[in-house]
């Protein structure tokens, strides 16, 4: 299997999902139902699709070392990187959600979706402390 084609394609899906977040107040409705579903499903069946073909890679979980040298195979380090996208665009997704059904305006939400996007959890986190903050304003 071409890995760069995989690549690539994940990207797009990725991609898709996170421009309908970002035009989820104009389409709250149809985010929710595609963006924080659909693409984080075709990503997550990707990623599983990469973990039962046999692999050639060494490595595991055990120690930091061990990781690394998982990581060295284009195959897991392809896997890690489909985990990352589906999980950061499902958290986005469930961020705009929730956000939703606090009353929260979306401009204090949409600068957390990049750092969702581009780190993870410090994304997850600025959106926790926004909300505790709005709530202690409350």
């Amino acid at each position: 299997m071409n890995f760069e084609i995989f690549f690539s394609i994940a990207g797009i899906v990725a991609m898709m999902g996170w421009l309908l977040l970002l035009a989820s107040p104009l389409i709250p409705t149809w985010s929710d139902r595609i963006a924080g579903t659909i693409p984080p499903i075709v990503l997550s069946l990707g990623y599983v699709a990469l973990l039962v073909m046999p692999s050639v890679g060494g490595g595991g979980f055990g120690t930091l070392a061990d990781v690394m040298e998982l990581f060295s195979s284009q195959q897991a380090a392809l896997a890690g990187w489909v985990h990352f996208l589906a999980f950061d665009l499902f958290i986005g997704a469930w961020v705009c959600r929730t956000a939703r059904a606090e009353g929260v305006r979306f401009w204090f939400v949409a600068p957390c979706l990049p750092l969702i996007f581009l780190f993870g959890p410090a994304g997850f986190l600025a959106f926790q402390v926004m909300r505790a903050v709005r709530i202690r304003q409350a």
